[in-house]
């Protein structure tokens, strides 16, 4: 009982955080049921599974606040299906922990641009500029589907940021389209498990403690990316993407505990410092608007 209580407590912070920032849910559910000894097909498969509860429930919950971009889902969902798909078909006979330092490095590269360009442009300066393009959405959805299924997690992580660099969509519709987005992926990753391996491995009691907590986390979620400043937003999301790679990262690099509490210990402060940052440049700004909106004559 204690465990599926656990399970929950995570599904729940775990939804809470990617349905605010677009990414996380697959990553920290995984991490959990593998620290449980699933194997990673299994792990994968059972958060899978959950994932088709909790997407759907993301995705409603984003579409009613106004967060997502129909062009961006309609053209991810095919090729992150078909990637989903080929991933969990791959992973079932062969592990996929040898890539993850690879993308992690990538990823890491892409959170600190991210962090960077959010704390030194000006809200105003992103604009919409027209349709992301095909082009660019495509093989991004298909490599974030495959590398989903073979991590547990990656859709949010790989398309995020990948979107985030743009300046074609405010970072609400980012998050809201790659969770909405994501119901599709799950489902194409579940049907390739159920193909490859059936359902023997899964966990059925721990899928559902985890449902019951995103599910309770993921209106709250697509709320909190409504009201949340565009800037303040694009800082926790490099942060977010940052701290969960540098761990992927460290791992496979063999690094030393203690090396790993003094590159976490600088990692946090430089994040909280650049967060500090925002929101003092965001409450400035707000003030400033005040003060203009109080003079001007009525």
């Amino acid at each position: 009982m204690q465990k599926l209580l656990v399970l929950a407590f995570v599904g729940l912070l775990a939804q809470l955080v990617d349905g605010a920032l677009g990414m996380a849910y697959g990553v920290t559910s995984t991490s959990l049921l593998l620290l449980f000894g699933l194997t990673p097909a299994a792990a994968s498969a059972s958060v899978h599974l959950a994932e088709l509860v909790t997407t759907a429930a993301s995705g409603l919950s984003h579409w009613r606040f106004g967060n997502i971009d129909r062009h961006v889902v309609r053209t991810l969902v095919l090729p992150g299906s078909v990637g989903a798909f080929a991933g969990a078909s791959f992973l079932a006979s062969v592990p996929g922990e040898a890539i993850k330092p690879f993308v992690s490095a990538f990823l890491l590269a892409l959170g600190v641009y991210i962090l960077v360009r959010f704390l030194v442009t000006r809200p105003a300066a992103r604009s919409p500029r027209g349709p992301v393009p095909r082009r660019f959405l495509v093989p991004l959805g298909l490599f974030a589907g495959f590398a989903d299924a073979v991590g547990g997690g990656g859709w949010g992580p790989i398309t995020t940021p990948a979107l985030m660099m743009r300046r074609d969509l405010e970072p609400r519709r980012v998050i809201g389209s790659v969770d909405t987005s994501e119901f599709a992926i799950a489902l194409s990753a579940t049907l390739g498990f159920a193909l490859s391996m059936g359902f023997e491995p899964v966990h059925w009691l721990w899928v559902g403690a985890l449902v019951l907590g995103g599910m309770i986390a993921a209106p709250i979620a697509a709320w909190l990316v409504k009201v949340m400043p565009s800037h303040v937003l694009g800082v926790l999301v490099g942060g977010v993407i940052l701290l969960t790679n540098m761990r992927t990262l460290l791992l496979a690099l063999g690094v030393s505990e203690d090396a790993k509490m003094w590159v976490y210990g600088a990692l946090w402060a430089v994040l909280i410092a650049a967060f500090a940052y925002t929101l003092r440049k965001h409450k400035s700004r707000s003030g400033k608007g005040a003060l203009v909106t109080e003079s001007s004559p009525g």
